[in-house]
């Protein structure tokens, strides 16, 4: 079977953020910040201060590069990049809830202090402020009151939640530094689910929440082959989501399926289904353009195309040692 490692790395080099980009979006972060912190200091001075901190994939280092989306902005076409950055704003105090202010006052002062920093109105959203600027990318902004350890997330629904973001973060910024494959694993499944939002956007995907567990919870490693290390991993969350349709968030709140309000399940499976049927040909496939072009038609043209040749090498036929989920170093 072809040997397509080099190729996934070179694929992961295409999705995951430079570091240019990364400095980029970290400045557009902190005058963000820096319009909220000036905004509460003028006008609600008496009351606890924002603090900010990241989370989310900027903080797991599993943010990719979108595929370029085209869009009409001011009556001119443009090539955006939907780049999700997230970014908490926590109220550090001792009050009980019925003491402090709404999920809804909270909400209503971050639109406020966001609003006119870009041309778009902020979204208000019930778990967060949304800023939106022009190239694409957008800055969420959750809120929480922290009073103890645990932070609440200032819900506008459900009102206080805990929910410890940093915690999440945590938890697989270790899984994954026992296991360097994991961000790799994750950003690849990110770069499927993007192809699949390309390809259809009135189908929805799986958050990328979701995938970082699922892929981390059902990771099969294969440290010098990314392909295999792929399909097994694959078929591991098929497996397991055909057993029970769940995913819990592993951290605060650990009651919560996150998988509860998506409504897209034949669609993801039938998804998921192609795409392991198809990576199980590719590793079948000696010749390496055929075998990257069935990882293209998952992952996009940006997979690299390989060459039109046999893979002669002696270590192809053999899926040598995989470490499936049930026994990986760090399980506990």
């Amino acid at each position: 079977m072809a040997n397509c490692n080099e190729h996934f790395k070179e694929f992961d080099d295409k999705i995951k953020l430079t570091v240019s980009r990364k400095k980029s979006l970290k400045t557009s972060r902190k005058e963000l910040r820096n319009k909220v912190k000036k905004w509460f200091s003028d006008n609600k001075p008496d009351i606890e201060q924002p603090k900010f901190e990241g989370q989310g994939s900027m903080s797991t280092n599993t943010i990719i590069n979108p595929i370029p989306r085209k869009a009409i902005i001011n009556g001119i076409e443009k090539n955006i990049l939907s780049y999700d950055v997230d970014d908490g704003i926590y109220f550090i105090g001792d009050k009980d809830e019925k003491d402090r202010p709404t999920p809804f006052t909270y909400h209503s002062w971050v639109y406020q202090a966001a609003e006119g920093h870009t041309e778009t109105k902020p979204i208000d959203k019930n778990t967060c402020v949304r800023t939106i600027f022009s190239d694409g990318h957008h800055i969420d902004q959750p809120i929480y009151y922290k009073q103890g350890y645990t932070p609440e997330l200032a819900h506008k629904k459900e009102g206080y939640i805990y929910s410890d973001p940093k915690e999440f973060t945590d938890w697989f910024n270790k899984e994954a530094d026992q296991n360097v494959q994991l961000r790799r694993l994750v950003r690849d499944v990110k770069a499927w689910c993007d192809n699949r939002h390309f390809i259809n956007n009135s189908k929805k995907m799986p958050s990328g929440l979701i995938m970082t567990i699922l892929v981390t919870e059902n990771a099969v490693y294969r440290t010098d082959r990314d392909d295999i290390a792929l399909r097994e991993t694959l078929v591991s969350i098929q497996a397991k989501l055909n057993a029970s349709f769940t995913c819990y968030r592993p951290t605060t709140p650990t009651n919560e399926n996150l998988l509860g309000g998506y409504t897209q399940k034949d669609y993801f499976m039938n998804c998921l289904s192609n795409f392991i049927n198809d990576a199980k040909e590719a590793l079948k496939e000696k010749n390496f353009k055929k075998s990257t072009e069935l990882w293209r038609k998952h992952l996009s043209d940006r997979f690299p195309l390989g060459e039109d040749r046999d893979d002669t090498s002696s270590n192809t036929s053999s899926l040598g040692a995989i470490i499936p989920p049930s026994t990986k170093p760090y399980s506990k």
